[in-house]
């Protein structure tokens, strides 16, 4: 089952998304994409989760790209094929769209199916052993609109073409020479420093991340201008208590205590 595929762990404000599949390098199923939207749902909803990391159940892959066995039942067709790309635009879309922030893990590959979601993904963490490709020219498929738009925010055109063209492997210095990853950290260091900095997240006002958030998608989504409800998230800061708290710890020269959700 999708459950078991995709294992959740909550604790420290932060809750984890073990992508959990380690016969097939974490390969991603139909199934499992169609879960991913479920899953966010709930840690939106839960106020005790302030960051969600996604990583591999082990260090042998964070997603090895998509489950080959379904290219001969259910993407055997057209239309198979069709509400299987529905299915990942909703993940990435879930992804993208939810309102705390979300952090790739990843440890060795992470190709194809396990590039979009770590594109998706509001930062990349990559241990030294990271092996990153984008590979549909290589089974005949056109990626994504949304998958080539997230490659393209990051790589900008040109590294765009050439990752869809070629479908060739990058190593992890490469890919964080592209932009493709913000950190490279040893192996045996990835998760106590991943862990580390999501809790520094925890620890920040969530009003303010949640609004920077909002701010950046909508800027990369083509807005050149405030809207109301862009100056309503800046104004509405200054009324909060958090904001209080802020200038409060500040001058009394203290770490501050934010409560708001």
């Amino acid at each position: 089952m999708a459950e078991d595929l995709l294992i959740v762990e909550k604790g420290d404000n932060i809750a984890s998304i073990y992508i959990n599949r380690p016969e097939k390098r974490n390969a991603l199923s139909f199934e499992m994409w169609q879960q991913i939207p479920v899953i966010l749902q709930d840690l939106e909803q839960d106020e005790q989760v302030k960051v969600v990391i996604f990583r591999g159940i082990d260090d042998t892959a964070f997603a090895a790209g998509a489950d080959i066995s379904e290219f001969k039942t259910l993407r055997s067709t057209a239309a198979g094929e069709q509400q299987y790309n529905k299915a990942v635009s909703e993940a990435e879309a879930a992804i993208a769209n939810l309102s705390k922030p979300t952090i790739a893990m990843i440890q060795k590959y992470c190709i194809g199916g396990g590039c979009i979601i770590a594109l998706a993904c509001d930062l990349r963490f990559s241990s030294d052993t990271g092996i990153f490709a984008v590979t549909p020219a290589k089974i005949g498929l056109v990626y994504s609109f949304e998958g080539t738009k997230n490659l393209i925010n990051l790589v900008g055109p040109s590294r765009a073409k050439d990752m869809l063209f070629s479908g060739r492997e990058l190593n992890v210095y490469e890919a964080y020479g592209f932009g493709l990853i913000d950190r490279i950290i040893t192996e045996d260091e990835i998760v106590q420093k991943t862990y580390e900095y999501a809790k520094t997240l925890t620890e920040r006002a969530q009003k303010t991340i949640k609004g920077a958030k909002k701010i950046i998608n909508e800027i990369q989504n083509g807005l050149t201008e405030e809207t109301d409800e862009i100056r309503e998230l800046t104004v509405s800061s200054f009324a909060s208590l958090d904001y209080k708290e802020g200038v409060s710890a500040f001058l009394e020269k203290r770490v501050p205590q934010f409560k708001e959700v």
